[in-house]
């Protein structure tokens, strides 16, 4: 009776430490503890670490201030080898400087590539009157491939680039964008050609679209920015004459993602 009462009192009060059932529970608590110090101490890293991307995230980059191709070329006018190595890059020369800080962006023409029609290269003279007015039509799935002649003035434009933005019937249908690059001033204008592109095709892709594209720099400083109207239609592609002088020729559409969205 006494080793049942001990097995008894024994159970009630938990297994016996010769037990390895015991010994595991026994070891336990310190376990525990241990794995709850090491995550307490993981927090406090983790803490530390964002304390530390605060501190940086704090910490702003000033730039230095901008200046003028002339005053930078100016700088180093007693090296004569690093002056004339700077005109040599940047394709201009001291005289064709005006000191002006901000570039400029003049666009000359924007043509387009067709695989039906060829290499169609149109002047571009677009003012307030003109803008929003101009129309062209495209053939349905056809390969085409936007041209653009322009010029850099005064000083480096970085990072151009794009944003092409279609609608039709009041809902906005596409929108692409896209990186130019970064242009210095020289005399001869820039010739640069944007990836290929392929028009709708199918019932629900022809009609009459309203476009916008614009060019900005990593400034976000607006250089232009064009309003246009593009009728997609089965057969035929041609341009609208504004005028006997003055041909506009415009992007841009891209087919999946049209296509889908009219679909709908």
């Amino acid at each position: 009776m006494e080793g049942a009462n001990w097995r008894i009192t024994d159970e009630e009060a938990g297994p016996s430490s010769s037990s390895g059932i015991a010994s595991t529970k026994q070891q336990n608590p310190p376990e525990t503890f241990h794995h709850r110090k090491e995550a307490e101490e993981e927090e406090e890293t983790e803490e530390e670490e964002e304390e530390d991307v605060c501190q940086h995230k704090n910490i702003t980059f000033v730039p230095g201030p901008l200046l003028s191709l002339k005053d930078q070329i100016e700088k180093d006018k007693e090296d004569e080898s690093l002056r004339r190595w700077k005109e040599k890059l940047l394709g201009c020369m001291e005289s064709d400087l005006d000191g002006q800080i901000h570039p400029e962006v003049k666009f000359h023409s924007i043509g387009i590539i067709s695989e039906d029609f060829g290499e169609v290269i149109t002047s571009l003279s677009v003012d307030e009157s003109q803008n929003g007015h101009i129309l062209f039509t495209l053939r349905e799935g056809s390969h085409y491939q936007l041209k653009l002649k322009f010029s850099v003035l005064h000083n480096i434009v970085s990072g151009l680039t794009y944003c092409n933005t279609v609608w039709k019937g009041g809902l906005q249908v596409d929108q692409s964008k896209g990186m130019l690059g970064t242009f210095a001033p020289q005399k001869e204008p820039y010739v640069h050609a944007l990836k290929e592109d392929i028009t709708p095709s199918g019932v629900l892709a022809r009609g009459v679209y309203s476009a916008k594209i614009k060019f900005e720099d990593d400034d976000r400083r607006c250089h232009m920015e064009l309003k246009y109207s593009l009728e997609i239609k089965k057969r035929g592609c041609g341009s609208l004459i504004l005028d006997q002088n003055n041909i506009i020729e415009v992007p841009l559409l891209r087919d999946s993602k049209i296509n889908r969205r009219l679909q709908r």
